[in-house]
């Protein structure tokens, strides 16, 4: 039979996952500038006036692009923390980490266009 849930310890969960959040962008020179990127989307979405579907796209390509900085800054900080040297692998496991956050942030730039070009190019005829 399960055990109930621990409220209490979800509760500590979730503190230490806004711990870890509060970091990212206070800390992190990329999650600033996809803080900064995820506000004007949304002022752009509301001044467009998107539809509910174009929100929900937007709302899950900003979450992807955050989610990936945070598991890059994750995998920065293990691999410092293993080694200050200089170490081939290491340098690779970094980089391909960086890799999937501008990939993830190319796809969202690309998705923003189609979802915005349309209505900028409206908006000046």
């Amino acid at each position: 039979m399960s055990q109930p849930i621990n409220i209490r310890k979800a509760l500590k969960s979730f503190r230490y996952a806004g711990v870890g959040m509060y970091d990212l962008f206070r800390q992190e020179n990329n999650a600033k500038i996809h803080l900064i990127a995820a506000a004007l989307i949304l002022i752009a979405g509301i001044w467009f006036e998107i539809s509910t579907i174009e929100w929900c796209i937007i709302v899950i390509q900003i979450a992807l692009v955050w989610s990936a900085e945070a598991f890059n800054t994750a995998i920065e900080k293990l691999a410092d923390t293993v080694t200050t040297d200089y170490h081939p692998s290491i340098k690779i496991v970094k980089d391909v980490a960086a890799a999937g956050v501008l990939i993830l942030a190319i796809s969202a730039v690309i998705v923003a266009g189609f979802i915005f070009l349309p209505k900028v190019l409206e908006y000046l005829n």
